[in-house]
Parts: C-alpha cells; structure tokens; sequence
C-alpha cells in the first residue's frame, strides 16, 4: 500500500512541474506581448507625432508655396506686361532694322558706285601715270639720242683729223677724204691687170697705210663710235657686171685677208678681236665710177679699193626713229 502511493505522488508532482512550466511560459509569452503591445503602441504613438509634425510642416510648406505662388503670379502679370512692352518694342525695333537694311542696302549701292568711279579714276590715274613714264623715258631716250648723233658728227671730223694727222706724222702720203674719211688705193698699184692678186708693192702700200689707220679707228677714243671698218673694192666699166663684181669682191677680200695677216704686228689681241667685229667688206663691180673734169669715166681712177669707216651716226638715227614711231 505504501508504495502506490508513493508512486501516485510522482505522477501528481510530474504535472505539477509542467503546469507551473506552462504557468511561467504562458506568463513569459503574455509578458512579450506586453513589451511588444507597448512598443507597437509607443512606435504608433511616434508615428502620429512624426505624421502630425509633417502634417504640420505640410501645411507650413503650402502656406509658403501658396505665398511664393502668389509672388510669382504677381511677377507673371509682371513679367506678361514687360512682355507686352518687348513685343511692342520688338515690332518697333522690327520697323527700324527694315528701315536701316533699306538704308543699309542704299548705302552699299553708293559705296559701289563710288568704288567702281575711285577704281576707274585709278586706273585713269595709272594710265596717265604709265603715259608719263613712258613719255619721260620716250624723252630721255631721244635726248641721249641726240646727244650721242651730235657727238658722233662731231667726232666723224675728229677721227678724219686724227688720221691725216697721224699720216702726216709718219711722213706717209695718203689720199683720205676730208668728209668721209675714206682711203682711196689705186688698184693699178695693188694688183696686176685683171687679177685679184696683192702685188709685193701693193702689200708694201698696204703696211704704209693699213696699221695706222686701224689704230686711229680702234683706240680707245673713237672705238666706243665705231660702227664698222669697210673695204669696198670696185672696177672700171669694161667687161661684164657679174665678172667685174667677183673681181672686185676678190681684190677687197685679198686686202682684208692681208690685214688680217699682219694685224699682230700693230694691233693688241683684243684689238684684233674688235677689229673682226667690226671688218666689212664688199665687192661693187663697176659701180661708183670715178669721173675726169670733162665727166668722162676715169677708167684708171674707177679701178680702186677704199678703205673708210662707219660711225654709230645710221644706228643711231634708226633707234630714234623707232623711238618716235612706237606708241
């Protein structure tokens, strides 16, 4: 009997723990929910402030807005008449700038007319310019010009003076022309009878006259006119024109040739030079006779070769002309 009871004590106790465990649980979990109710209640309550304080700035933001809103109304109604002031000005600066783009236009019209007639009366300008430049050294070209002609008939007398000075100082007797300046050589003496062959007399006569008139032409005061040295051979009127013109080419040859062969002998090397520039010679058949006081042809007289000389005087004559002719 005693240990029933004993054991009916332990099953009692057994529920008794886990009635008063389930007690203390269901207290433990009314107690949570307590601190949670009461949280919830607190963050509720927090959440009414915070909205109430929005609610509030809300409002204080609206009241802002709405005064700002009314600011700017005013500024608009502000803003609108400026606007219709601009538009006004606008369209009465629209009429000014048609106006000054007519004007404008008008002007750029002007300034071209005055541009074409200030580039036309340039160009005049120049023209006329060019003209009188071209008239100056028309001029100046005519006067130097005249003024080497004038010195070349000048020194056209000079140069026949120096050379029959020149002769006469060498005790050799010549037959030079007073105006031309032109050195007759009898034919008789330098050939034989129809031959184009220097005799030893004729050569003899050639050194007499030949170096000194070279010299004469070639030095330095009248070398600077010389146009040419020419020797011109000619015959008398037997026998035909075209057999007499070889001939007489042949014997101005055969002089020139002999020059040219002793010309080492009183002519420096650029002497000589000078001297084939400036040598001309030419042939003129039966041309050119020579005429006896009665007018009768000095058959004797005609067969002859002339040496003479050219000055610049034709070149210069020439080039004036064309300076008068060009436009």
């Amino acid at each position: 009997m005693a240990k029933r009871r004993k054991s009916s004590d332990s099953g009692f106790n057994i529920w008794r723990s886990y009635s008063d465990m389930m007690a203390g649980v269901l207290l433990l979990f009314v107690l949570i929910m307590c601190v949670t109710l009461f949280q919830a209640q607190k963050s509720y309550n927090d959440s009414i402030k915070e909205r109430d304080e929005k609610i509030a700035l809300q409002e204080e933001y609206t009241a802002e807005l709405l005064a700002q809103q009314k600011v700017l109304e005013e500024k608009e109604g502000q803003l609108k008449t400026q606007d219709e002031q601009l538009r006004t000005q606008d369209e009465e600066l629209s009429k000014q700038e048609i106006l000054l783009a007519e004007m404008a236009k008008e002007l750029e019209e002007k300034q071209a007319q005055l541009d074409e007639q200030a580039a036309q009366l340039t160009a005049q300008s120049a023209r006329l310019t060019e003209q009188q430049n071209d008239l100056d050294e028309k001029t100046a070209q005519i006067a130097s010009q005249q003024k080497k002609i004038d010195d070349i008939i000048g020194v056209k007398a000079e140069v026949v003076e120096s050379l029959r000075q020149e002769f006469a100082s060498n005790n050799v007797n010549v037959d030079i022309d007073s105006k031309t300046g032109a050195l007759t050589l009898d034919a008789n003496v330098m050939f034989e009878y129809d031959s184009a062959e220097l005799t030893e007399e004729g050569m003899a006569a050639l050194r007499q006259v030949l170096p000194t008139y070279c010299q004469v032409l070639l030095g330095d005061q009248y070398k600077q006119y010389l146009g040419e040295i020419i020797i011109d051979g000619y015959t008398d009127n037997e026998g035909d024109y075209a057999y007499n013109l070889g001939l007489s080419q042949q014997r101005s040859l055969a002089v020139a040739d002999y020059l040219l062969e002793i010309e080492g002998e009183f002519l420096s090397a650029s002497e000589s030079v000078d001297l084939r520039d400036y040598l001309t010679v030419n042939g003129h058949s039966m041309s050119s006779p020579i005429l006896d006081a009665n007018g009768n042809i000095d058959k004797d007289a005609s067969r002859r070769v002339e040496v003479k000389f050219r000055l610049k005087d034709e070149e210069m004559i020439s080039e004036l002309s064309e300076i008068m002719s060009t436009e």
